[in-house]
């Protein structure tokens, strides 16, 4: 079965869906080999496992374009399934469909993925099909042409999104006329003039083996693959530069304390996102932060157990019909992040007290978060981490993310241990660094005529009292 999906990944730097384990077993070790052209391959090997899931994780992705190119890198990954020199698009799908395999693809902000699940014993065969569409697609013109529409009705379809459209204009006005403040589909001029030489050139430019990671999770041995990969991927070029997996080569983005509002009155609630400036992957303070953000964490009034959870803020929202639900999110990148709240309410006369109060429990983690908030927090984050381990493919998710971002795999014990190690104290410093009287970015759609300005909710980030 040959199919594609976009949003669900691009969206993946979102923190309740991160790929992360908590066990406390060691479990299977990922093993990590790199070829003399710099290509790494990692594994972590499941013996009894019928299934295994294999792909190349590419360290480029929208962040890599340019104003004129935006748009590329996921147009690109539409083209590796038209054809290549040896399959046609028609062969390429039925060699998929006879082995049984799922073949997709995915683009983020900084990361172009494409892997297959497949039975064991057909590993072989989905490497030599990953490896075929990333270094031999055709990209024919008339192709091109087709996949232009195709594209163009996945960008309407992601405009009738309210959560997407408002996290692109976060992310917009957070990093404005910077690579990470860029969509992934690109605008619509890009979208309809983007040319052969333009994929040709990405391609170039960013499919280099020092920037790739071949994964291989569930039925599968290490040597095996790394033999797979120095027959199909030794012909991969390397960088002019060649990079190191986990450094960046680019200046960190500056965070830009701005807004965006774009007011609808016709729209029956107010939709709005507010983030200050978070943390990249491999900060020290990733993990309090991500624990802080699990003290908030995501309500919805339509789940009607706003009693049971265990955010405070989630009770004062709930009580006060201020909100129809929220989601919390701490999003990381190679160097910077988002770290902040989406708030959806039809309570549309009542957007200061929503604010007010979202804003006064964000600083109260400054100077009185409780000792039974953080670790309930924790225990949550855990467990979330440890349910978004299910199968070969998150599994493969996980090695392939840390791998590409950091450099190294962080075991499952790893990361159960530096999530315990966070303190209240923990808490307290980050929010008093990233919280506490900091400038933010705000994008909100909708009707929000009542919405407070600017100056008036940031006089909000300093001025409470407990």
């Amino acid at each position: 079965m040959l199919s594609r999906f976009v949003r669900g990944a691009a969206r993946s730097p979102r923190v309740y869906r991160r790929a992360f384990a908590t066990v406390h077993n060691a479990g299977p070790l990922t093993e990590i080999s790199t070829l003399s052209n710099g290509l790494t391959v990692a594994t972590e090997t499941h013996p009894h496992a019928q299934t295994a899931t294999v792909g190349v994780w590419i360290d480029a992705g929208s962040r890599a374009e340019t104003d004129k190119t935006n748009g590329t890198a996921h147009f690109l990954e539409h083209m590796a399934f038209k054809g290549t020199g040896k399959r046609s698009q028609h062969s390429l799908e039925v060699e998929v469909e006879n082995i049984g395999a799922h073949l997709n693809a995915y683009t983020s902000r900084e990361q172009t993925v494409y892997y297959a699940k497949a039975f064991s014993k057909d590993v072989p065969a989905a490497v030599d099909i990953i490896s075929d569409i990333l270094q031999n697609s055709k990209l024919e013109g008339g192709a091109i042409e087709r996949e232009r529409g195709v594209i163009l009705r996945e960008q309407e379809e992601v405009d009738k999104q309210l959560e997407e459209v408002v996290f692109d204009h976060l992310h917009a006005v957070a990093f404005q006329g910077q690579p990470l403040g860029r969509t992934i589909l690109g605008p619509k001029k890009n979208i309809l003039s983007i040319q052969r030489d333009d994929l040709s050139s990405y391609i170039k430019t960013n499919y280099t083996a020092d920037r790739m990671v071949l994964v291989g999770t569930g039925g599968i041995d290490h040597a095996s693959l790394v033999k797979l990969a120095e027959k199909h991927f030794s012909s991969l070029p390397v960088s002019a530069n060649p990079i190191r997996l986990g450094s960046t080569t680019q200046s960190k983005p500056v965070f830009v304390g701005s807004e965006v509002r774009i007011r609808d009155d016709t729209s029956p609630t107010a939709n709005i996102a507010i983030a200050v400036e978070g943390v990249g992957w491999s900060s020290p303070d990733y993990y309090p932060m991500m624990v802080m953000q699990s003290i908030f964490g995501n309500w919805d009034r339509s789940l009607g157990a706003s009693n049971l959870l265990s955010s405070r803020l989630s009770h004062l929202l709930a009580e006060n019909n201020l909100a129809n639900s929220f989601m919390s999110f701490s999003t990381s990148y190679s160097d910077t992040g988002l770290w902040g709240i989406y708030l959806v309410s039809e309570n549309l006369v009542n957007l200061d007290d929503l604010i007010h109060n979202t804003l006064k429990e964000w600083q109260r983690m400054s100077v009185a978060p409780t000792e039974l908030e953080v670790e309930r927090a924790k225990s949550q984050l855990k467990a979330g981490l440890l349910l978004s381990l299910d199968g070969t493919t998150a599994v493969a998710e996980d090695v392939g993310r840390q791998i590409v971002t950091t450099g190294q795999r962080q075991t499952p014990q790893q990361i159960e241990n530096a999530v315990d190690s966070v303190t209240v104290e923990d808490i307290k410093r980050v929010a008093q660094k990233y919280l506490w009287d900091k400038d933010f970015a705000l994008a909100a759609t909708g009707s929000i005529e009542g919405l407070f300005d600017y100056n008036r909710i940031r006089s909000d980030m300093s001025s409470m009292v407990y």
